[in-house]
């Protein structure tokens, strides 16, 4: 098969979404970084040399044809439970502010539940592939159900409800495109939304969030005090923003600043012109993303594309609607922006096999 050149608006919106979030990680971490750590760019080089781990990986996956991949789903989808279930384990998982959701050392770290999106897209795009009926349930919804909720529930054990539900978005996406049966899709569903509320009831931190969504203001100096502080910076900003480093925000007033809350320090710092091109690079990398899936030459190449674009589409909007005070604190981050190992390693990583997908695209 003749191999064209990458998807060159596709590869364009993952490297300046990637520049800018390296650019952004100093400017909301500098201050944190200068006090905490004595040094201004702790968190900038970190970042900069997961990114470099990132674009190795992009540029491996993009010139490795994706059907290869095949041989490595199961291997890999069974060394993703595993790496779920060691990291629950007392002195072998890290546990941080209370959650264990980290394996390593030292800062040589990375969540296994960020492998666990990238393998579930793998495995489902090969089931969902082969199978001669999606329509039908067990083929359909039921073995990828079957999958998905131990895996969703280790990640909830953490606690990470948020990651559970990004790889719950992402799987029904790619279910809903392969084309489950409409009344079984919707039925599980509505199945799920009362075991969300029932997973946000019985953990009181999730229930204090939860409320504090509803009515920041009664708890303004606790559960509230994110969202109050986001939708500050947020608002601060006006059209322009303050300037770039310019932020108030980041002096300890916005927790989270270059992690999950840093959507916040770009609407306070480069305005809503700033916070609206975040989007509209988010858009271009989706609608890109569906195109490779649409010009995909087979089937599974067509699910790998949706789900992987899925993965990023979906975390991206969560993230967003956390800051902007649409839904409650999830910890999500957002993806090749927010500080962080693993989660820009796997992220750039299946964009390569995006790209490697487009290379294949069976029209112009």
């Amino acid at each position: 098969m003749h191999r064209k050149p990458v998807d060159h608006i596709l590869l364009a919106a993952v490297l300046t979404l990637l520049g800018f979030g390296i650019v952004m990680v100093f400017s909301a971490s500098s201050i944190e970084a200068s006090v905490v750590n004595h040094n201004p760019y702790y968190y900038l080089e970190r970042q900069m040399i997961w990114a470099a781990l990132g674009l190795a990986a992009l540029a491996f996956f993009a010139r490795l044809d994706y059907h290869r991949l095949v041989p490595l789903v199961q291997p890999v989808a069974i060394a993703t439970v595993f790496l779920l279930i060691v990291v629950l384990i007392p002195h072998i998982g890290i546990e941080v502010a209370g959650a264990r959701r980290w394996l390593g050392f030292s800062s040589l770290q990375f969540q296994p539940s960020e492998l666990s999106k990238f393998s579930l897209v793998l495995l489902f795009a090969l089931w969902l592939a082969r199978v001669p009926r999606a329509d039908t349930f067990w083929q359909g919804i039921g073995v990828p159900l079957a999958i998905l909720v131990p895996i969703a529930l280790l990640i909830i054990k953490e606690p990470d409800l948020g990651t559970a539900l990004a790889l719950g978005g992402t799987v029904f996406t790619m279910l809903f495109v392969a084309g489950a049966n409409l009344w079984q899709f919707f039925g599980i569903i509505a199945l799920v939304i009362p075991a969300v509320g029932a997973a946000i009831i019985v953990a009181p931190y999730r229930l204090h969030r939860f409320l504090a969504f509803l009515h920041p203001q009664s708890d303004p100096q606790g559960a509230g005090y994110h969202i109050i502080q986001s939708l500050y910076a947020l608002g601060s900003g006006g059209l322009f923003g303050s300037g770039l480093g310019q932020g108030a925000l980041k002096y300890f007033y916005l927790p989270e600043q270059h992690t999950d809350f840093i959507f916040a320090i770009i609407g306070e710092e480069l305005g809503l012109i700033g916070a609206v091109a975040v989007l509209a690079l988010f858009l271009v990398l989706t609608w890109r993303g569906l195109r490779v899936a649409m010009l995909a030459p087979d089937r599974f190449g067509a699910l790998l594309a949706v789900g992987l674009t899925a993965m990023v589409a979906v975390q991206a909007l969560m993230n967003i609607a956390v800051v902007t005070a649409s839904m409650p604190i999830t910890g999500i981050p957002l993806p090749f922006i927010s500080y962080g190992g693993s989660s820009l390693v796997f992220a750039l990583g299946a964009m390569g096999i995006l790209l490697n997908v487009s290379r294949q695209a069976v029209r112009a």
